[in-house]
């Protein structure tokens, strides 16, 4: 049986991770109405703490250091600030909106990772931003929808996530998946516990399952992005994520009848080109793609 190559790798855990922010977008959207963002950030990494002792139990803990203790608390300092952003649109916005606003994360990240991690640009990846880009506008349309105080939380939200892909790829060229997850869950279980306190409201059974849907997906997103970013450029795995906006607005038609417009399929088809683009592009053999570059 042929091995899969990196880039392959990494496409597939890029997958992973779409799902999995999908589904944790649903898992929000049912909690928000009774819980505060902080309380809900809160749960979900205490949680996640326990689900993972087992693996480092299993993966040696000698991979938990302290050595780039700085470097994951700033990234946790930008990617909770962003979640908590994320949440409060979700509030006020139809799931497909949040999404295509979102999706202006990948050219924030990228464009990060140019400037301060040394990637380059090729031209996959150049089609992959102008189309995602193309496609994200075509669905917002700027200028003919209200820019609402949601709008523009959803653009503050982008900016901090697309800031955490790039603090993520740095990181992953000194930590493990794991370890990036673990501390993850510990900073922000410290962060929740803080902020929670002046926002917490009574818990009830229904919302268990909605909570531990959270967590979980919660850890396998991130871990799953963290191993795909691990395997290629963030320039090449950021624009992936506009892909989650057709699965997203999938999700919010489905379950909450929200409507899923004509201009969002042909945003959605806009985003898959580039996409497409920039995949064949990076997985072709490299004297091929050397001669196109």
């Amino acid at each position: 049986m042929p091995v899969a190559s990196p880039t392959v790798k990494a496409i597939a855990w890029m997958m992973g991770a779409l799902l999995s922010f999908a589904a944790m977008t649903v898992s929000v959207r049912e909690l928000t109405a009774d819980l505060h963002a902080f309380q809900m950030l809160f749960i979900r990494s205490a949680i996640g703490i326990v689900i993972l002792l087992p693996f480092l139990q299993r993966q040696g803990w000698g991979q938990i250091r302290l050595t780039h203790l700085a470097g994951h608390g700033l990234r946790n300092v930008i990617h909770f600030t962003g979640q908590v952003l994320w949440i409060f649109g979700i509030a006020v916005l139809p799931l497909a909106t949040v999404s295509a606003l979102e999706f202006t994360s990948p050219l924030w990240g990228g464009l990060l990772a140019v400037l301060f991690l040394g990637e380059k640009m090729n031209r996959g990846r150049w089609i992959a931003f102008a189309l995602g880009f193309v496609g994200v506008l075509v669905i917002v349309r700027p200028g003919l929808v209200e820019v609402s105080d949601g709008i523009l939380i959803m653009l503050a939200c982008a900016f901090f996530f697309g800031a955490t892909g790039a603090a993520t790829k740095w990181l992953t060229r000194r930590e493990t998946a794991l370890a990036i997850v673990f501390f993850m869950v510990v900073i922000q279980t410290l962060f929740g516990a803080v902020a929670s306190t002046f926002v917490w409201a009574p818990l009830t059974w229904d919302q268990a399952p909605w909570l531990l849907l959270l967590s979980i997906t919660g850890l396998t997103a991130h871990y799953c992005l963290t191993r795909a970013l691990a395997g290629a450029d963030a320039t090449f795995i950021m624009p992936m994520e506009f892909l989650r906006l057709p699965l997203v607005a999938l999700f919010g038609y489905l379950l909450y009848a929200e409507a899923f417009e004509a201009m969002t399929l042909i945003g959605a088809a806009i985003i898959f080109s580039g996409n497409y683009a920039s995949i064949r592009h990076e997985t072709r053999a490299p004297e091929k793609r050397a001669v196109v570059r």
